[in-house]
């Protein structure tokens, strides 16, 4: 872990210690993929103002998202089966995160449970809903995440549908992960990533298992899951679930000016500009290209965020110099837990912030509050 300097390390060092089904899914996108490489790819194309012979004593990249203080504006995304990539990991994850004075947020369709998460955390984390058509499920979930006292919900928008991602269906991906022979290979070739999960209790969806109705294994979770995403989720709903949550919301999956117009209706705290990370509709436009336009939009009425492709600081920069006001990691943390469990993870925070913080000096700037499009070049 030493020689690790960029997030691009961490993702070669978890791609020889976790199976290649479980990365995969981590490192996929839908289709030909090419909506998960225009996130990435966008950033290199917005160059930035170098300045010289600026004070560049006593930075800071403390900022707020929803009005909560975080030591850079920065959180984990949900990602789900997180704890595929490392015993526990969200819960490693979570603390983490919480170590470092960022938001970690935990996916509906995680390995370990909200109260699993909530026994390991002293802070409240935030947790991102999926609707289905059980509605009496997606009632108990954020009851379930009032009692952990998580301090916002991440309302996911673009999943109505599943998006289909080539990789995971020939890697035949299951949580737990099935017996066949290909299967049991590539668990083999990673050892220390077995004996950790044997270690562990918790290997399928624990919010789910013991909690949706009739669902109490393997085959019946299966099953479940693929009926229960709702295809008739509608704005209608977002206003159900904002009543019923009563706390901070925050919609994630907003692509489209039209879109992100409604959503400000919506009276929302934040939306998250967002493609899914390239994992819904491939041929969409990355998230760096229309986070400007949907600022210009509905910047002054609702607080935007943006996730999606970001694997350095120079990318937070970027994205708070157009006009986010918080940005998100996937990828990059998973990247870190799977090469190095908890310390992988903040390895992976404090890559972004070294890089954040030398960027910044180098555009002149020493508060990333006064970060604008000042910074980027011409």
């Amino acid at each position: 872990m030493s020689k690790i300097l960029e997030i691009r390390d961490l993702k070669a060092a978890a791609k020889r210690r976790v199976p290649k089904m479980f990365f995969d899914y981590a490192d996929s996108g839908a289709w030909t993929e090419g909506t998960y490489r225009a996130n990435e790819e966008d950033f290199s194309k917005i160059r930035l103002r170098q300045r010289v012979l600026v004070d560049m004593t006593n930075r800071s990249l403390e900022s707020t998202m929803i009005g909560q203080k975080v030591s850079m504006p920065l959180a984990l995304s949900p990602t789900g089966l997180t704890g595929m990539q490392h015993a526990d990991g969200e819960m490693l994850a979570a603390q983490a995160a919480e170590e470092f004075g960022v938001p970690f947020t935990l996916s509906t369709m995680s390995i370990c449970s909200i109260e699993d998460v909530a026994s390991v955390t002293t802070k409240p984390f935030w947790f991102q809903l999926y609707v289905m058509r059980d509605r009496d499920f997606v009632k108990n979930l954020i009851d379930r995440a009032k009692a952990a006292k998580c301090s916002a919900l991440v309302l996911t928008l673009d999943l109505q549908i599943l998006g289909q991602r080539h990789k995971d269906l020939r890697n035949g991906l299951s949580a737990p992960p099935k017996f066949t022979p290909k299967h049991i290979w590539q668990m083999a070739t990673r050892p220390l990533w077995c004996m950790q999960m044997l270690q562990t209790k918790r290997r399928s969806f624990g919010n789910i298992v013991g909690h949706a109705k009739n669902v109490s294994d393997l085959s019946s979770l299966s099953v479940w899951t693929a009926e229960q995403f709702d295809p008739r989720l509608s704005w209608e709903n977002v206003a159900e679930i904002k009543e019923m949550w009563g706390g901070p919301l925050i919609l994630k999956g907003i692509l489209d000016v039209e879109d992100a117009k409604m959503a400000a209706r919506t009276g929302a705290d934040a939306i998250i500009v967002s493609n899914h990370g390239g994992r819904q509709l491939d041929g969409a436009p990355s998230s760096i290209s229309m986070l400007p336009k949907i600022v210009d939009a509905v910047g002054d009425t609702i607080e935007v965020h943006m996730d999606g492709g970001i694997r350095s600081g120079q990318d937070v920069l970027k994205a708070i110099a157009l006009g986010a006001k918080g940005t998100y990691i996937g990828r990059p943390f998973l990247y870190g837990l799977g090469a190095g469990g908890k310390a992988g993870v903040t390895l992976a925070l404090n890559i972004i912030r070294k890089e954040l913080d030398i960027t910044m000096a180098l555009c002149g700037k020493r508060d990333i509050k006064d970060i604008n499009r000042d910074v980027i070049a011409e």
